[in-house]
């Protein structure tokens, strides 16, 4: 019989789960974090399965593991796993990862009050405020972001053809403005949003192809973003997130609110200066600023700031027993 035991600290960010496997992840190979996920991805995805989906976790579960930096002038590299698979990055994720570490002391950071994470997308800088243990903001700026592509046409089911805009905010997105066809999402309920979703995606990703110019690892739409009307005086945008295979992001998604507002500077809607607050499904808020203007593959881009909290919900010792039929995991669909 064997059975790895891995040690978990659970949290939610802005109300999406955050598990953070602190003992029991795998040695990986490689030079950089992106190459270690290669590594993970053909030898211990199962990890990523037995701990994200049922019956150990559940459809919205979202995690992540912490390496050792391969550049020492940074504090952390972080791999990133949840149900929609091992993503390049996870803005979520990293609100609650961070907050989990420092809260728990897995991380000394070199610099009071900032950390450099390595992410298989790159280099996030964070900047977080702290009140006795308890960590009370993370702010991160993320990856390059830029728009891929404008206007693209596709069929959904009950809907008709809608037309949407590509994003990549450390993963790629389909963001779904309010049209003829789509009056906002707050006129749909979430299962709806998902059952769409899911065709949706697989048929973009047979018409069109998205491949990071930097990085042809990155490649793939693993996002659908629905935007409606927000829900709070205020706020500038509100979106449901489709991830994984039945899951609407409970928090503003990350990579998500870095896409848009990728979507929106390019389009001359959001400038240097202006905050974007983006409200979730349930209404739960990040703050967005654009920290730097750059330019990826000859396309505009921004360097995005996102800022959100976390908090902790308890520990967990989960194992994994090969006897268990189920020891992989399972989804219901």
């Amino acid at each position: 019989m064997a059975r790895k035991t891995f040690f978990c600290i659970d949290a939610h960010t802005c109300g999406n789960p955050v598990r953070l496997v602190a003992g029991g992840g795998p040695m990986l190979q490689g030079a950089n974090i992106s190459e270690k996920r290669q590594h993970f991805l053909r030898e211990f995805d199962w990890i990523r399965k037995g701990l994200m989906f049922e019956p150990r976790g559940h459809d919205m579960m979202s995690g992540s593991i912490l390496y050792p930096p391969d550049d020492p002038s940074n504090d952390i590299a972080v791999l990133y796993i949840e149900t929609s698979g091992c993503l390049p990055m996870c803005g979520h994720g990293t609100i609650g990862t961070v907050t989990i570490a420092l809260e728990e002391g897995l991380i000394t950071p070199k610099t009071p009050g900032r950390l450099r994470l390595e992410t298989p997308a790159g280099l996030v800088k964070v900047a977080y405020t702290q009140e006795g243990k308890k960590i009370k903001t993370v702010k991160l700026t993320n990856v390059a972001s830029y728009l891929e592509a404008e206007a693209l046409t596709i069929e959904c089911p009950d809907l008709g053809e809608l037309t949407l805009d590509v994003a990549y905010g450390g993963n790629f997105y389909a963001i779904i403005d309010p049209q003829q066809h789509f009056p906002g999402l707050q006129e749909f309920t979430a299962d709806k949003l998902i059952s769409w979703s899911r065709v949706l995606r697989a048929r973009l990703n047979e018409k069109y192809s998205f491949v990071h110019p930097e990085n042809e690892t990155i490649r793939g739409l693993s996002h659908i973003l629905w935007t409606g009307d927000t829900l709070q005086p205020g706020s500038t945008a509100r979106n449901a997130v489709f991830y994984g295979d039945k899951a609407i992001d409970r928090s503003p998604c990350g990579t998500g609110t870095s896409a848009r507002m990728a979507q929106w500077y390019t389009k001359g809607l959001l400038k240097p200066g202006q905050e974007f607050i983006h409200e979730s499904y349930i209404g739960s808020i990040f703050k967005g600023t654009i920290e730097g203007e750059t330019s990826v593959g000859g396309k505009p881009a921004i360097l995005p700031g996102i800022e959100g909290w976390a908090m902790i919900t308890g520990l967990n010792t989960i194992y994994l027993d090969d006897e268990d039929p189920y020891v992989h995991g399972f989804q219901v669909i």
